[in-house]
């Protein structure tokens, strides 16, 4: 059995609008198929538990080392045409994100 990373989109919707998770999580499996039922399955719990609604995206990635310090738990690849700080704002830098102080 393999490890593998999957990452599970959700909505959560309150009166100040909607904020969407992209959450990561760790699975050990005989394949990606089997890997992304298993977070599927999980990530319904997830969104039930907590009232957010699952979105039904879920992207696999196989973890080629055991998953350890350093390990590469995720990667993936967009072609895109704008500049780097274009991209960036586009999709990482929207102003829109929750982010903690790291001290």
């Amino acid at each position: 059995m393999d490890w593998y990373a999957v990452r599970c989109v959700f909505e959560w919707t309150s009166w100040e609008g909607r904020t969407y998770e992209e959450r990561i999580t760790l699975w050990q499996a005989a394949s990606a198929e089997e890997a992304i039922a298993l977070a599927e399955a999980e990530a319904l719990t997830y969104a039930a538990d907590n009232g957010f609604r699952y979105l039904e995206l879920a992207q696999s990635y196989h973890l080629y080392d055991t998953p350890g310090q350093g390990a590469e738990v995720f990667s993936l690849l967009r072609d895109s045409g704008l500049e780097p700080e274009q991209y960036l704002d586009a999709y990482f830098d929207t102003g829109g994100e929750h982010l903690t102080d790291q001290a």
